[in-house]
C-alpha cells in the first residue's frame, strides 16, 4: 500500500464536507490509519508535504534546524525534506509529528494547513485570550482536547450507561455564593480534603480532570510557566487541565476556580497566577465560586477571630487545624474571611506579601519510580477505567492502548491493569 493512499484517504476522513472537526467517532477510524500506516514496511515517506512542517515550524516560532535538532535529525537531511525531498523515514516522521502534537497522516495531506480546521474554536478561544501562549502549553491543549475526543469515541463504543455523563446543575442566575452551595451538594461534598478527592468528586460529575506532570515530559507545564491551569467547556464533556505544584492545596483551588468557569460561564479559560488573584469579571466570579465551595460560609464558624494572632507570620499556625481538615490554604481562608469582613485588607495583603517574600515550597520535579501510575495522575481515573475497558472488550489493540495512555511500554500497561485490579 502506497503512503500516498493512506494520505488520500486520510484526508477524506478528516475532512468531509461541510465538517470542519474531527469528531468523535472518527478518532477511531484514525487512530487505525495511523496504525496501518506505522505497519508498513518502507524506506522513506513519499508524498510529504514539507510545507505542513514548515507551516507548524511557523505557528512554534521555530526554524526547521531547530525542529532537527530536537528530534534527532541531521540538518542536511532536514534541508532536504524542505526541499520536498522523500528522505523521511516512517520512524523520523512520527518523531516530526510527536513534536507537534499531530498524527503522521497531518504531513501527508496534499492542501495547505488551514487554521479554521487544525484549531477548534475552543483553542482559539484560549488562545485569543493569551496570546503569548508558549508552543508547549498550545501542544499541551492540542494534545488534552485529543485525549478527550478519544475518551468519548470509546466510550460511545462501550455503550456504558453507568460510565459518568455531564449533567450540570442548575445555576442559571445565581451569585457565587449560591452557585457554590448548589455545585457543593451537586458534587456530594463532605470530608474531602486533597486533590485527588476532589478531582474524584468532579469526574464522578462527567468531566475530565488531568493534571500535568513534575518531570520534564509532553505533559509538563514548565514550572516558570505562570499558566496554572485551563478549562475546554463542552457540553457532553468539560475537560479541565490544572498545572501539578508542590503546594496540593493550590491544584484544589486552580480545579475549582476552573469548575466556575465551566458551570457559570459555560465558556473554555486559560489562567495564570494573576487571574487566579483577580477581582475583575470573569475571574472573579470564578474566584469567587472557588472559594466559597472549597470553604462555605458554616464553615468559617469554625475560625476564632479572637484567637488570631498578632503576628502575621503566625496566621497558618492559627488557621492549621482548618487548613488540614478542609485541604485548603491559609490564603483561601484568609480570603474568605476578608469577603465576610471579619479581616481587613491591610491584614490580608500582609499576609500575602509575607508569604511572597518568606515562604519557597519545594521544587516538584516529579517521580518516575512507579512509571505505570503515571497515566493515572495525568488523565484521572475515568479516562485510564475506559481505555482499560475498551482494551479488556477488544475495543482497541494494546498497542493503541499504550498510545493512549502516555505511551506506556506493554509491561508498564500490565502492570497499570493489575494495579486497577486490585483496587
Amino acid at each position: 500500500m502506497d503512503l500516498r493512499c493512506a494520505g488520500q484517504r486520510a484526508t477524506e476522513v478528516r475532512h468531509p464536507p461541510a465538517r470542519q472537526f474531527v469528531t468523535y467517532r472518527r478518532v477511531k477510524i484514525f487512530g487505525r490509519l495511523q496504525d496501518l500506516l506505522y505497519s508498513l514496511n518502507v524506506e522513506h515517506v513519499h508524498s510529504l508535504n514539507f510545507r505542513r512542517i514548515e507551516w507548524c515550524c511557523q505557528q512554534g516560532g521555530i526554524t526547521a534546524e531547530q525542529l532537527a535538532s530536537d528530534v534527532g535529525i541531521s540538518v542536511s537531511t532536514m534541508q532536504k525534506v524542505m526541499q520536498g525531498g522523500d528522505v523521511l523515514t516512517p520512524s523520523q516522521l512520527r518523531k516530526i509529528a510527536s513534536y507537534f502534537g499531530r498524527g503522521v497522516l497531518f504531513f501527508l495531506e496534499p492542501s495547505a494547513a488551514d487554521e479554521g480546521k487544525v484549531y477548534t474554536t475552543q483553542f482559539r478561544t484560549l488562545a485569543n485570550q493569551k496570546p503569548h501562549l508558549s508552543t508547549k502549553i498550545k501542544q499541551i491543549i492540542q494534545r488534552a482536547e485529543r485525549q478527550r475526543a478519544i475518551y468519548l469515541s470509546l466510550r460511545e463504543d462501550l455503550d456504558d450507561e453507568e460510565r459518568p455523563r455531564f449533567v450540570p446543575p442548575k445555576i442559571r442566575g445565581l451569585d457565587p455564593r449560591a452557585s457554590a452551595a448548589v455545585a457543593r451538594t451537586w458534587l456530594g461534598i463532605k470530608d474531602e480534603r486533597t486533590f485527588d478527592e476532589y478531582r474524584a468528586a468532579v469526574e464522578r460529575r462527567g468531566l475530565l480532570v488531568f493534571r500535568s506532570n513534575g518531570y520534564n515530559g509532553k505533559w509538563q507545564i514548565p514550572k516558570e510557566n505562570p499558566i496554572l491551569g485551563f478549562s475546554l467547556y463542552d457540553a457532553e464533556c468539560p475537560l479541565i487541565v490544572v498545572k501539578k505544584q508542590a503546594a496540593e492545596t493550590r491544584q484544589t483551588f486552580t480545579l475549582m476556580h476552573e469548575l466556575g468557569h465551566v458551570l457559570i460561564h459555560k465558556s473554555s479559560s486559560i489562567d495564570d497566577e494573576a487571574d487566579l488573584y483577580s477581582r475583575e469579571g470573569q475571574e472573579r466570579e470564578a474566584n469567587a465560586f472557588a472559594g466559597y465551595l472549597l470553604v462555605p460560609d458554616e464553615n468559617l464558624t469554625a475560625i476564632n477571630d479572637d484567637e488570631r494572632p498578632a503576628e502575621i507570620s503566625q496566621y497558618d499556625v492559627w488557621l492549621e487545624p482548618q487548613r488540614t481538615a478542609w485541604g485548603v490554604s491559609g490564603e483561601v481562608i484568609l480570603r474568605r474571611l476578608l469577603d465576610s469582613g471579619r479581616l481587613s485588607d491591610a491584614q490580608y495583603n500582609a499576609y500575602k506579601n509575607w508569604r511572597t517574600a518568606t515562604v519557597r515550597p519545594p521544587e516538584d520535579t516529579g517521580s518516575r519510580m512507579y512509571r505505570h501510575r503515571e497515566p493515572k495522575h495525568i488523565f484521572g481515573n475515568t479516562f485510564v477505567r475506559t481505555v482499560l475497558d475498551a482494551l479488556n472488550a477488544h475495543q482497541i489493540t494494546l498497542a493503541r492502548a499504550s498510545s493512549y495512555l502516555d505511551s506506556l511500554k506493554i509491561a508498564d500497561l500490565h502492570q497499570l491493569e493489575r494495579h486497577y485490579a486490585d483496587h
